[in-house]
């Protein structure tokens, strides 16, 4: 029994207590209303948020007896717009029925109709979640969140959007709006609640706090798929330095029995908790990463070094993740360069030969793709990996054409190579997937955008492709070939 007053009632904190999301609590609250209010927004969140079997709110006669009854449980499935039914009552014992029966046959019909909803992915059910400025910007986050979840396989079974100047510092949303999101997962079915935003450690736990369901931000998925997408030993090493980083911060246990003391009863000092052995863990295998890239980046130089002396110049292709670079890489070098309509595919760099028609050859490397708001810990972690792009002597900026956010996207690319101290470097902009756009405007944009027009999926496009690059690429590779072969030799950078 709970004793509140006569504005709340505090529940405890249930835990996990029969918390599978296709059940019930198996506990039922009932409490008195002294002014014969109807059942409050408060009453309808806890049994919603915490899915119980039932809530009841028993009003009280002047005589002080109990009066009229108000009550509410949940429904099976998303039939309505309300996920709960509400019921009133004349008295205690006008109820009618087997209770219990009731409420046995409601969490059946409502496990059956979780289970039997079909989405595409194998890796649970999410709604997605943005709350930004302006309401293009939340749309634009929707589109990039439901893509990479797509990308880690998670089925998108719901979308949320909140506009508001600035993120809540403690839910991200405000709390009536997370209350409504989290009604609508549990409608829908949903597991996961991913988060546009990067969420602070403060927001994260705040919203793990309020929902049983998981709960991951934007960096996280991007980290998720990463982890799945990297094969070669140092995209793994990167890929685990990043999640290290990320978590560290972060690391926080929500089992009160693991931050016990660790020497147990008895012990002749407090010594660590558990959450300072697994920091301290953290950072150690954070060094040891370190210290394991630094060595795979000097194998790369020396394997630089050797390209080098074979006086082959380097072309890098670059570009928003998923405009078709890796297509492009395999068009041109007749490589085998995995191909996938979905955001990073490839995150291992790919190097290959690719001979021009003057007989002349170039080593063309496909990079790792960008993304708009790169996470700092990915951006240090893959430092290491387009470092390859400091001793390009061209980059081939690739566009996706037939995307609406193909601004955006250039804008994000150009942002990240002026980063990486990669501005000065010659370029050459291409406008790929014009096989998908009318050649009207096809036309308009390459000509705004001072682009070669190409489909690298059709193969057009090439031989204006070539003819810039081998104009561009060898007349500067020449004149840095002859400032080394002939020291006093001054050479105009221009090529000319």
């Amino acid at each position: 029994m709970l004793v509140g007053n006569p504005h709340r009632l505090f529940l405890p904190d249930l835990g996990r207590m029969r918390g599978g999301r296709a059940r019930f609590r198996g506990l039922r609250l009932l409490h008195t209303h002294l002014r014969q209010e109807p059942l409050t927004r408060d009453d309808l969140a806890d049994l919603t948020l915490l899915r119980l079997d039932y809530v009841a709110a028993i009003t009280v006669k002047e005589d002080g007896l109990p009066g009229r009854i108000h009550g509410s449980h949940l429904l099976p499935g998303v039939e309505g717009p309300e996920p709960y039914r509400l019921e009133e009552f004349d008295g205690p014992y006008e109820t009618g029925g087997d209770f219990l029966a009731r409420i046995v046959a409601l969490e059946e019909e409502f496990s059956r109709k979780v289970s039997v909803q079909r989405v595409e992915g194998d890796r649970g059910k999410a709604v997605c979640v943005v709350c930004a400025g302006r309401s293009q910007e939340a749309e634009e986050g929707l589109l990039e969140l439901r893509e990479l979840c797509r990308t880690a396989g998670v089925a998108v079974v719901g979308t949320e959007s909140q506009v508001r100047p600035r993120p809540d510092p403690r839910w991200l949303v405000g709390r009536g709006k997370l209350e409504e999101i989290v009604t609508g997962a549990m409608q829908r079915g949903a597991d996961l609640l991913v988060m546009g935003s990067d969420l602070t450690p403060a927001q994260a736990k705040s919203i793990a706090n309020f929902t049983d369901l998981k709960v991951i931000d934007r960096t996280q998925l991007i980290l998720d798929i990463f982890a799945r997408r990297a094969h070669s030993r140092d995209g793994k090493l990167q890929v685990e330095l990043a999640q290290l980083r990320y978590r560290l911060p972060r690391l926080v246990h929500e089992d009160t029995g693991l931050s016990r003391l660790a020497g147990g009863i008895g012990g002749q000092g407090p010594g660590e908790t558990k959450l300072e052995i697994d920091r301290r863990r953290s950072r150690e295998r954070i060094r040891r990463l370190e210290k394991e890239i630094e060595r795979l980046s000097a194998r790369r130089g020396v394997r630089r070094g050797l390209r080098e002396r074979s006086n082959l110049p380097v072309v890098a292709i670059v570009g928003y993740t998923n405009a078709g670079k890796s297509t492009l890489h395999n068009a041109l070098t007749r490589s085998q360069v995995l191909v996938e309509d979905k955001l990073f595919a490839t995150l291992d760099p790919t190097s290959r030969r690719l001979r021009f028609p003057r007989e002349r050859e170039v080593i063309l490397i496909d990079t790792v793709g960008f993304i708009r708001n790169l996470p700092p810990e990915l951006a240090r972690a893959f430092r290491a990996t387009l470092e390859e792009l400091q001793y390009a002597d061209l980059l081939l900026h690739l566009l996706d054409g037939s995307d609406s956010r193909m601004e955006e996207q250039r804008e994000a690319v150009e942002k990240i190579l002026v980063d990486l101290d990669l501005q000065t470097v010659p370029r050459i902009v291409l406008l790929n997937k014009i096989d998908r756009i009318p050649p009207a405007q096809v036309s308009a944009l390459a000509q705004r955008l001072g682009a070669v027009p190409i489909s690298a999926a059709q193969k057009i496009g090439f031989d204006e492709l070539l003819r810039q690059a081998e104009m561009l690429l060898f007349a500067r590779h020449d004149s840095r070939m002859s400032s080394r072969q002939e020291p006093g030799k001054t050479i105009d950078p221009s090529g000319a």
